[in-house]
């Protein structure tokens, strides 16, 4: 299959959590527009670092792409890319326009830093899957590792994610990062994951390129065993689709790695 010149999706790509997933980037600004700065992000340093929401694409340009999409087997169709979803303003309408123009099933990776808003959580509810990062259970470790842009606190993601689980009627996830800086936070992150409640809990290290050392299995299996109880499932231990994405050139741009 040729490869298309695709400017706002990319992939589809392996997960190991979502199986064959299409990424859709609603920011697609040129350059790393987030509310983070992660130690660990494999596609690098945030160039704009803000929690202020914007429309970045219009939904109807990214609707015509979808639109001219071959025959594709996907699980979920992403939103993800350069940079935190939510920041997009009209990332409820994106939501809209791809369930109505496709069957699969829509996921939304957040880093979990707007999910206290209101509008964020009424755009995050049209989703079916929706993935919550959650890296630290201290400020202090949140502040090394996340490096959030200035007014965002551990205390208003996690209250945030909270607020969100009350109401929402999809799966949602939270996803935890681990390495060196935060793996002792394990037990205390395990005591917050319990008290969210989430349909699952996505252990993760980072094993893409990004300059920081992965734990190791046995390092991971350690960690694991602070959350039993609790629907778990490792990067380690988790099987990954054969997939061939439609565009090779951008999904490395904002993925880092096929």
């Amino acid at each position: 299959m040729k490869k298309a010149d695709y400017r706002y999706i990319y992939g589809p790509v392996p997960s190991w959590r979502l199986g064959s997933s299409l990424g859709i980037d609603p920011l697609s600004a040129g350059r790393k527009v987030c509310s983070f700065d992660c130690l660990y992000c494999q596609i690098g340093k945030t160039e704009v670092l803000t929690d202020k929401r914007q429309t970045f694409v219009k939904t109807k340009d990214i609707l015509e792409e979808i639109k001219g999409l071959p025959s594709l087997n996907i699980d979920y169709m992403t939103f993800s890319g350069t940079g935190e979803p939510t920041l997009a303003e009209n990332l409820g309408e994106m939501i809209s326009a791809v369930r109505e123009a496709r069957g699969e099933k829509i996921a939304v990776l957040t880093n979990s830093s707007l999910m206290h808003r209101r509008d964020v959580q009424k755009d995050l509810s049209a989703a079916d899957l929706v993935v919550a990062k959650l890296d630290a259970s201290r400020e202090e470790v949140f502040d090394i590792i996340n490096r959030p842009a200035k007014g965002v606190t551990l205390k208003t993601v996690i209250k945030g994610i909270k607020d969100f689980k009350k109401h929402y009627q999809g799966k949602l996830a939270l996803q935890i990062m681990f390495m060196e800086p935060n793996k002792e936070c394990a037990k205390g992150i395990a005591r917050i994951a319990e008290d969210i409640m989430p349909d699952e809990v996505q252990l993760n290290t980072p094993l893409r390129p990004c300059g920081v050392r992965p734990l190791s299995k046995s390092e991971m299996e350690a960690i694991e065993r602070h959350f039993k109880g609790l629907n778990t499932v490792s990067v380690y231990g988790a099987a990954k689709k054969d997939v061939t994405p439609i565009s090779s050139k951008d999904t490395l741009k904002r993925r880092g790695k096929i």
